[in-house]
């Protein structure tokens, strides 16, 4: 993303003009946009955005589709989906599917260990999965493509070697949250895309279109997964509200979304902290807590201001090396001011 687009965006006034009233005009002009709406219309000039969809206090305010996309139309949200997995290990917990963030995944996934495996596999627990603190070599980046090609892509993640100690710094691996898909299809005996239908179908508008699944069959954790704008900004809500729905029934628990969004290691990348599937960033002097997949496919909950934001873009473009990420966290910053500003 060129620095014109970034710099347009962080630059954008707020304050609303003023209009004189004439004689013969007795109503006045017509209301001038509102910030948010102007922002969304600003937007544009980011070539790879694909929808922005804004929901202050429940109630969507603002929302836009871009390049003739649309919010009711399935995206791969590519990582962003760790957040859902995170949901789903939450809710596993919560019904005694799973003791807790603590329990190894040793004899969870005993059938796949390596031969001779290296006795730090019996230390690495489901929390260190969550956090992308397992000490296991990343299969994201570099190693993704040799990864996905194996034939057992359970066993090939559990036969790589260890780079750190569990429990250690933060190693961004997508092979950690597919080991989570696993064990909840072990642990439960149905596929991972069932239980989400069943645990999370209570959403409105959160339908799993497509999600990509390895050579055994089990729905890939953490990327390739197909979800509408609206389905992503419903789930957001359901953080935004400590697991709840408008209704007031409960779907996740109050501690485990509080548990999600607690920094637990950062990003060697961008500082940013990391929770159970969440990053935590400060922007415009406010605690965001969001969802980033490939391509800038961005869901973002800031819990003081009642926000929850969604942003797809397109997912065959890089978003962090280019800029175009830092460009939407710059929109969302926006976003959080022109909301002080209706407020």
């Amino acid at each position: 993303m060129n620095r014109r687009h970034f710099l347009l965006l962080a630059a954008l006034p707020f304050a609303a003009p003023s209009f004189a009233v004439s004689a013969g005009e007795p109503f006045g002009p017509p209301a001038p946009p509102k910030p948010i709406d102007r922002l969304l219309t600003e937007a544009a000039a980011l070539d790879n955005l694909k929808v922005v969809m804004v929901a202050h206090k429940g109630t969507v305010v603002a929302e836009r589709g871009y390049h003739g996309n649309r919010t009711d139309r399935s995206t791969n949200i590519k990582s962003a989906s760790k957040s859902v997995m995170s949901a789903l290990v939450g809710i596993a917990i919560d019904k005694g599917v799973l003791t807790g963030v603590d329990q190894p995944i040793a004899p969870l996934l005993a059938r796949d260990l390596p031969a001779n495996p290296d006795p730090r596999l019996n230390t690495v627990t489901i929390g260190n999965l969550l956090s992308m603190q397992s000490g296991i070599q990343p299969m994201s980046g570099p190693n993704y493509g040799r990864w996905i090609s194996s034939r057992n892509w359970v066993r090939e993640a559990l036969a790589a070697p260890f780079v750190d100690q569990p429990g250690g710094g933060m190693l961004y691996s997508t092979a950690s949250t597919h080991l989570l898909s696993a064990i909840l299809t072990r642990a439960t005996g149905k596929p991972t895309l069932a239980l989400a239908k069943e645990w999370l179908g209570p959403l409105q508008d959160f339908r799993i279109g497509g999600w990509e699944r390895d050579p055994q069959g089990i729905y890939m954790g953490g990327n390739q997964m197909a979800l509408t704008p609206r389905g992503l900004l419903s789930f957001g809500e359901l953080y935004r509200m400590g697991g709840l729905l408008p209704d007031g029934k409960r779907l996740v628990s109050a501690a485990w979304v509080a548990e999600s969004f607690k920094a637990r290691t950062h990003s060697i990348h961008s500082g940013d902290g990391y929770g159970y599937g969440w990053f935590e960033r400060d922007i415009e002097g406010e605690t965001v807590h969001y969802g980033w997949g490939y391509g800038g496919q961005m869901l973002y909950i800031v819990p003081a201001r009642d926000l929850t934001v969604v942003m797809t873009s397109d997912e065959g473009s890089p978003s962090a090396a280019t800029g175009y990420r830092d460009s939407l966290h710059a929109l969302l910053g926006n976003i959080i001011k022109a909301v002080r500003v209706e407020s």
